[in-house]
This record gives structure tokens, C-alpha cells and sequence, in this order.
């Protein structure tokens, strides 16, 4: 069927003008809809990658956590930081104070932008990663040493976000660079502790060397820092977090422990050994980590799972503790009377050598059910208790091995006391004196080990620090031509890289040239030799004739102090030792003194700065 067709009438153009003009308003209005609401979605989500990024820092690495574990660790976000421009300023630096073209070490530059860039930027979270950090840690030294002095600075502005707020800072102390980098050592350190299975004995030595190593770098930072810009890094954080990874190196003892514990359940030495040495002792330093984090100002920034989950161990170790206790005491045999001094000592306030302020330990098998009820109680409270703080935290509550811990652990305490008789009535049972808190093995912080990461000074090619560096000035003389005389050359060498003239013969031919007692030697015959040894250049002196010898040599000039740091002229003995201490291969961070090593808000020593160097133009 054909549909019809109608005619066109007047009206009908008309009609389709308004549709056509209706539709546009219609289709623009969508546009400024669409416009708006693009720009409303666009805001929204970069404030919610803002609040994102926030919560990451916050909460630090929280994916971390492997699936062998029995509790989930702490383990800590890296800081994070912008990129830089070393360029400019070193390239001006060199130009200026060490007079030499500066594009011309633009290959170091990059070495050093890119080594920053794989260490801090983009990090690894791995032992190579953490390698890098170190290497690059060991870099900043030798750029302090070479191109900083106290008066001043590179004139770069490091920039750093807080790893528990994410608060940018910002410094232009090379030492701030430095901090945060050391942070990011130890904040590595624990993120490596809780990756490791220590669900054998190998994962949880390995985990107690890392929160050791981390303990032992926050605790540098504490010790050499002041004044820091930023939260993570005050001393009161710094302590914290201290605290922290000995107690959760101290956990993986207990851990490491629990596997080496004895087949044999009714061992009740060992029993109470695990109830003494390790977790009362975790329950111990768990608690100290609470108050710490509970106080101000440490409770304004500290993310609000860390605290809980840390009062939540301290509550399931100490319930451990009298779980092991309350199997000692009801699974094991009555202790032997010899044995029975060592015992007592396991309860707080028995001891052999003085009147007991509890209840003395059972000699019954019935009185020693009670006691073992009595700690089962505890036990249980204790447990109950770290469920509850677990449910209170929304944070935690999805961490789902933490919670099965926790519920199995109660459960199992349930199940031993359900074992013994039922004639005494829960709450008429022993009151239970706490566990003495007892370790053989308390894990102490260990600092970085920056010496086994060997580096080679980017800009040695600038000449040993010992004499080419910001702290120095200097003049460069010649070529100089110095004729082979009847008795030599008329000089005397000493040191290594580079060699120093330390005395000149009178009338010799070295006094002709102008030669003085002093100048180092950085060219012979046109030959660089500022990292030659002592035997080299003799080497190099003897195989010349009678034509004699080409030299260039740096003139050193008094120091430009600052006021009030005045100066002094060291002897040839210092200035002989300084040269061994700036070796090239190796920089100096394990080997100094912990003061000097970061340089935060130190003053500088004075009187003890020597003579300083810094190239001047030529008479």
C-alpha cells in the first residue's frame, strides 16, 4: 500500500523553519550543557587524582603486603620529587670558579640527570633500586665536596613531597637533596622487609636485616638533620619511625623463633621462653611505638591505620604472650625444683632473690590448671581487644590476613580453654601476673653501608677534590720551560694526584723558571697529569734530555673567607693527608664522621678550613 501523499500547503515551509530554528536552540543549549558539564567532570577528576595521590603517600605502600605473612608489616611510601636542571648552574659554575668551558662536560651532566632520574624519580623497588639510591647518595657527596661551600649554594631549588602528607617542600641546601634521598633509603628498606616471606626462616632473617637497615637510616637522618622543611623528616617523625622498624624487626625475631620452636608442645621451658623472649618483648616495643604516635605533634600527620594497627599488635602479642604461658602451665610438666628459679623469673615480680609481689608459682597440678586458666583469660581479653581495635579502623578491616589472624588466635585460645575442666567458673579464676619482657636477640639499627656501593666521581675529570673544588681558589701558571741543569731540574716532588713541589733549590734552574714551593703540577709536556702518581711524573722527569721539560702548574692563593670564619694556612703534612682522604673511586660517607656526613644546619667548623682555591687570571 502506497502511502499518501499531502499536498504542500502555505503553512508548510513556515512550519519547517520554526522545527529547523527550535532544533538549533535546542542543540546549542545541549553544546553549553555538554561544555559545562565536560569542564565540571575535568575539575572533579583532577581533584580526585589529587585526593588519590594523597591517600597514597598516606597510607605508603600498601600493596606490598605478600601473601605468606602471618601480620602485615608498616612499610613506608617513598618520597617523590621533581625534575631538575643541573645544567645551567654547573655548567656556570665550572665556566666561572674552575675555568674551564662548561658545555664541555654536558656528558657528565646527563650521567647525573639520568642516574637521578632512574634513583629518585622512577625507582626500582628492589635491591637494585635501592642500589641506585645509594649510588646516587654517594654522587651528592662528591658534588658537596667539589662545588659547595658555606657561603655557597648551587642554586638549585630541590623540590620534595612529604611522604605522609604529601606537602611539597622546597630548598636550595644540596643537604635537603641529600636527606630525602637517605629518607628514600630507608622508606626502600622496609618496603623490601615486608615483601619478604617470612613464612620461613630465610624470609624473616632477611626481613629483620631490612627494618635494621631502615632503623639504622632513619636514625642517621635524626642524628645529622635539623630544621627539616617537611614532617616525615623532623626528629620527633624520624624517632617514630625508628621505633617502628625495631619493633617490627623485633616481630620477625619472634617470628623466626616461633619456626625454630621445639615439636615437642609440652616443652614448658620453651613455652615460657617464646612467652618471655619474643612476644611480650614485641607487645613491649609495639606499645612504646603507640605512645610515640598517640602524642603530638607526631598524631597530626601520622596516617590513622598505622596507629591502629600498631595498638593492635601490641595487643595480639601480649595476648600471645600468655597464650604460651597458660600452654606451659597446664600441658607441661610441674617444674623440676632446680628449674624453678629460672621459671619464676619469667613472671613479672617473682624472683629468687627477693619477696614476690604475686602469687608464687603452683607446685599442684590442679594450682597450676588455675594459673594456666588465668593466663588463657588474659589471653583471650587481649585477643578480643585487637579484634575490636581492628573493626574500628575502616582501613584495616580491609586487610583480610590481619583479621584471620586475629580471629584465629581467639579461636584457638577458646578451643584450649574449653579443654580444661569446667569446675571453675571463668571469672573466679587466678589473676595472672604479666609476662617479664626478655630477649637474646634484640635487632639493633644498622646504618646504610654507602662503601660497598662503589662510584666513580662524575666530575673527576675537574682534577682531585683535594685542590680543584668551590672551597678552593687557585691560579694556573704556564707552560713553564724548566732546563735540565748538573743537579736536575732543581725541585723536590711529594704526594700523588696531583704531585706537589715541596721544596725548590735555590739558584736551581726550577727557582729560574719561577717555579715555587707549593704549586702542583697538572701538565708536563702537555700532557694532563692531575690524577698522575708520585712515580708517573718522576717516571716522566727522568726520560727527559738535556732539552729540559715543559710544565703547567696550579699556584694556590689565600682563601676569601667569609666573616668571622677566618683562615689558616695548613702545613704540607695536611695538605698531603687531605689528598689521600679525597680518593677517586670511593667517596666519603662511611668513612667520615656522622656530623659532616649530611651537612643540615651544621656550622661550619672554624679555623680548620685550610687554604682555598679558586682560579684567578694570570698577571
Amino acid at each position: 500500500m502506497v502511502p499518501e501523499e499531502k499536498p504542500d500547503g502555505p503553512g508548510t515551509g513556515e512550519e519547517s523553519a520554526r522545527l529547523q530554528a527550535a532544533g538549533s536552540i535546542r542543540k546549542s543549549c545541549d553544546l553549553l550543557a555538554d561544555s559545562q558539564d565536560s569542564h565540571l567532570q575535568s575539575r572533579r577528576t583532577r581533584i580526585h587524582q589529587q585526593i588519590n595521590k594523597e591517600l597514597r603517600m598516606r597510607t605508603g605502600a600498601e600493596n606490598l603486603y605478600s601473601e605468606g605473612v602471618t601480620v602485615p608489616m608498616i612499610p613506608l611510601g617513598l618520597k617523590e620529587t621533581k625534575q631538575l636542571d643541573w645544567a645551567t648552574p654547573l655548567k656556570e659554575l665550572i665556566s666561572g670558579h674552575f675555568g674551564e668551558d662548561g658545555t664541555s662536560y654536558e656528558a657528565e651532566i646527563r650521567e647525573l640527570e639520568e642516574l637521578r632520574q632512574q634513583a629518585v624519580r622512577t625507582p626500582s623497588r628492589s635491591e637494585a633500586g635501592l642500589e641506585l639510591l645509594m649510588a646516587y647518595y654517594n654522587q651528592l657527596c662528591f658534588l658537596e665536596a667539589r662545588f659547595v661551600t658555606p657561603a655557597r649554594s648551587l642554586g638549585l631549588l630541590f623540590h620534595w613531597y612529604d611522604s605522609l602528607t604529601g606537602v611539597p617542600a622546597q630548598q636550595q641546601a644540596l643537604a635537603f637533596e641529600k636527606g630525602s634521598v637517605l629518607f628514600n633509603i630507608g622508606a626502600l628498606h622496609t618496603q623490601l622487609g615486608a615483601r619478604q616471606d617470612r613464612s620461613c626462616p630465610r624470609g624473616t632473617s632477611r626481613a629483620v636485616k631490612a627494618f635494621q637497615r631502615a632503623a639504622g637510616a632513619f636514625g642517621l637522618l635524626r642524628e645529622n638533620f635539623s630544621h627539616a622543611p617537611s614532617p616525615d623528616m623532623s626528629p620527633t617523625s624520624l624517632s617514630m619511625l625508628e621505633q617502628l622498624m625495631t619493633a617490627q624487626a623485633q616481630e620477625c625475631v619472634f617470628e623466626g623463633l616461633s619456626l625454630q620452636a621445639p615439636t615437642d608442645p609440652y616443652d614448658c621451658l620453651a613455652q615460657l621462653h617464646l612467652a618471655q623472649e619474643a612476644a611480650q618483648q614485641v607487645a613491649a616495643e609495639y606499645r612504646l611505638v603507640h605512645q610515640t604516635m598517640a602524642q603530638p605533634p607526631v598524631q597530626d600527620y601520622v596516617p590513622f591505620p598505622w596507629t591502629t594497627l600498631v595498638h593492635v599488635k601490641a595487643e595480639y602479642f601480649r595476648a600471645l604472650a600468655h597464650y604460651h604461658a597458660a600452654l606451659a602451665l597446664c600441658d607441661g610438666p610441674l617444674v623440676a625444683e632446680a628449674e624453678l628459679p629460672a621459671v619464676e623469673q619469667v613472671f613479672l615480680g617473682l624472683s629468687a632473690s627477693s619477696a614476690p609481689r604475686g602469687p608464687a608459682l603452683p607446685q599442684e597440678r590442679e594450682e597450676s590448671r588455675k594459673l594456666g586458666k588465668a593466663h588463657l583469660k588474659q589471653a583471650i581479653l587481649g585477643q578480643e581487644e585487637a579484634l575490636r581495635l581492628h573493626a574500628v579502623c575502616r582501613a584495616l578491616r580491609r586487610v583480610d590476613l590481619l583479621q584471620a589472624v586475629l580471629a584465629q588466635a581467639l579461636r584457638r585460645s577458646l578451643a584450649k580453654y574449653s579443654e580444661l575442666d569446667l569446675e571453675d567458673d571463668f571469672f573466679e579464676t587466678t589473676e595472672a601476673p604479666d609476662i617479664q619482657p626478655k630477649t637474646h636477640q634484640r635487632p639493633k639499627a644498622r646504618a646504610p653501608s654507602f662503601s660497598r656501593v662503589k662510584v666513580a666521581d662524575i666530575f673527576h675529570r675537574l682534577g682531585p677534590l683535594s685542590v680543584f673544588s668551590a672551597k678552593n681558589r687557585w691560579r694556573l701558571v704556564g707552560p713553564i720551560h724548566v732546563a735540565r741543569g748538573e743537579g736536575g731540574f732543581g725541585f723536590t716532588l711529594r704526594g700523588d694526584s696531583p704531585v706537589l713541589i715541596a721544596a725548590v733549590v735555590p739558584g736551581g734552574q726550577a727557582a729560574a723558571a719561577g717555579l715555587k714551593e707549593g704549586d702542583y703540577i697538572v701538565s708536563v709536556n702537555g700532557q694532563p697529569c692531575r690524577w698522575w702518581k708520585h712515580a708517573e711524573v718522576v717516571a716522566q722527569l727522568k726520560g727527559m734530555g738535556d732539552e729540559g721539560v715543559s710544565l703547567q702548574v696550579v699556584t694556590l692563593l689565600p682563601s676569601v673567607e667569609p666573616p668571622g670564619l677566618g683562615a689558616r694556612r695548613p702545613g704540607l703534612g695536611a695538605l698531603l693527608r687531605s689528598q689521600k682522604e679525597c680518593g677517586r673511586e670511593t667517596p666519603g660517607p662511611a668513612r667520615a664522621s656522622p656530623r659532616p656526613l649530611l651537612g643540615w644546619s651544621c656550622k661550619a667548623k672554624r679555623g680548620k678550613t685550610g687554604r682555598r682555591l679558586s682560579p684567578a687570571p694570570q698577571p
